[in-house]
């Protein structure tokens, strides 16, 4: 349990350090409107750090492509839990989470990594 709580600590900290600002918008639905058919989404919208690259070819499946993104966040500087149904706001662009990767260490979340796509 000691080495799980160095490395969330270790992980923050270079995130904190390397990482940039991005949003996390978590998105929840709301009540069915019958006149216009739609379902209304409430949106609530969070800074965070997180370090952004391109995906591996190595990473590349039949879900996530080589064109997709991967932010990688620390477990510890984030109060929500990651949902497929949120977005994340990159230089004013939404994209959407399409794979969620957790790193654990002796079952403590270490970084949280995000497959985004355009």
């Amino acid at each position: 349990m000691a080495l799980a709580t160095s490395l969330r600590k270790v992980a923050s900290n270079l995130v904190k350090q390397f990482g940039g600002t991005v949003t996390y918008r978590q998105v929840s639905t709301a009540a069915y409107n019958k006149s216009t058919g739609a379902v209304a989404e409430t949106e609530t919208n969070t800074l965070i750090k997180g370090v952004l690259e391109n995906v591996r070819k190595i990473e590349a499946n039949e879900l996530v492509q080589e064109s997709d993104k991967k932010l990688t966040i620390a477990a510890a500087d984030l109060t929500i839990t990651p949902n497929l149904a949120d977005r994340v706001v990159i230089s004013n662009v939404v994209h959407q989470i399409v794979r969620i990767n957790v790193i654990e260490q002796d079952n403590t979340a270490i970084a949280v990594e995000l497959f985004l796509r355009v």
